[in-house]
């Protein structure tokens, strides 16, 4: 019987709401396990001062969390779920996805209400190749400059009149009760989101069976069944933060749609493809058929120019 649970979690607000949104869920089904937090700085936390793509990608938020857990220093690490590498450690699992926050981006300025009023050359910050890729295809007379930090990092930039404008996820700005800071949520029909984006995720150690008995509530079926198909497709391409690759599945009904986009740094190359099937009825199944329309649309990106357009980017 397990009385405590150790949650490993980065020290940034927003990494630290997740991880008590975590303990919170824990509490509210068990009462009687003890939750307790051990926030950690990652190698991604500390290195602000270039992009993520050229020091490794987003793998540097989880490693040493994952260390934690190996060494018995915690029992589960809680991640943005877009920050969560396609192959996990042998000896990990990620038994549970929660259920998503919004999952588009935000626009957020002090002088302007929406992204289409930025005047030519205008200063945007992002550190996402994703974002960056996809904005230029629509606006190629801007200037992206790389934004790093935490959320409050990012937005004090912007305040002190670094950038005209800056894209964050709207979810962290949701949790972080800074919904007015947000002048505009983008239309995902022209900025698709990252694979997994708004969705909180957790990491156990594998085969820890006892742990992923107490994490089976906070499982929403329906986020993971998506998040499936999107990094699926992601694994599938071969893909992290070091090449713009977008992915967003929705479920309306029996019907399962995924999108996937794979652009050129500079936007001019955009490639999309949309493929939807119907679910079968059982959870398995659905999971199953998640991970195989997210290699469908994959091959089919490929088939567009993808595999050569990637590999020219790394």
């Amino acid at each position: 019987m397990i009385d405590k649970i150790r949650i490993a979690t980065r020290k940034s607000p927003l990494a630290l709401w997740q991880a008590e949104f975590v303990a919170a869920e824990i509490k509210k089904h068990h009462p009687d396990i003890q939750v307790e937090l051990i926030p950690m700085s990652t190698r991604g936390d500390k290195i602000l001062d270039v992009a993520l793509a050229k020091v490794g990608g987003k793998g540097l938020f989880v490693k040493e969390l994952e260390v934690a857990m190996q060494n018995d220093e915690a029992d589960i690490a809680v991640h943005s779920m877009k920050d969560v590498p396609m192959e996990l450690p042998e000896g990990f699992d990620l038994p549970v996805i929660c259920e998503r926050e919004t999952p588009f981006d935000a626009f957020v300025s002090n002088r302007y209400a929406h992204i289409d009023e930025l005047p030519k050359g205008a200063v945007v910050g992002t550190s996402s190749l994703r974002r960056q890729a996809q904005l230029l295809a629509r606006r190629p007379d801007l200037e992206i400059k790389v934004l790093r930090g935490n959320v409050g990092t990012r937005l004090g930039k912007l305040d002190a009149g670094e950038y005209d404008g800056i894209l964050l996820a709207a979810a962290g700005l949701v949790r972080l009760g800074l919904v007015e800071r947000i002048a505009h949520v983008i239309d995902y029909n022209w900025l698709l989101p990252a694979c997994g984006q708004g969705a909180v995720g957790i990491e156990t150690r594998a085969n820890d069976a006892a742990v992923s008995e107490v994490l089976k509530p906070l499982y929403h079926h329906e986020t993971a069944v998506r998040v499936i198909a999107e990094r699926a497709m992601n694994r599938s391409l071969d893909g992290g933060c070091q090449v713009p690759i977008a992915g967003f599945a929705v479920i309306n009904g029996n019907q399962l749609s995924l999108e996937g986009r794979v652009a050129s740094n500079d936007g001019q190359t955009l490639l999309q493809v949309s493929e939807q099937i119907t679910l079968e009825e059982t959870e398995v199944q659905q999971r199953v058929q998640a991970e195989s329309l997210g290699c469908f649309v994959a091959e089919q990106l490929i088939a567009r120019g993808a595999e050569k357009l990637l590999a020219e980017l790394s």
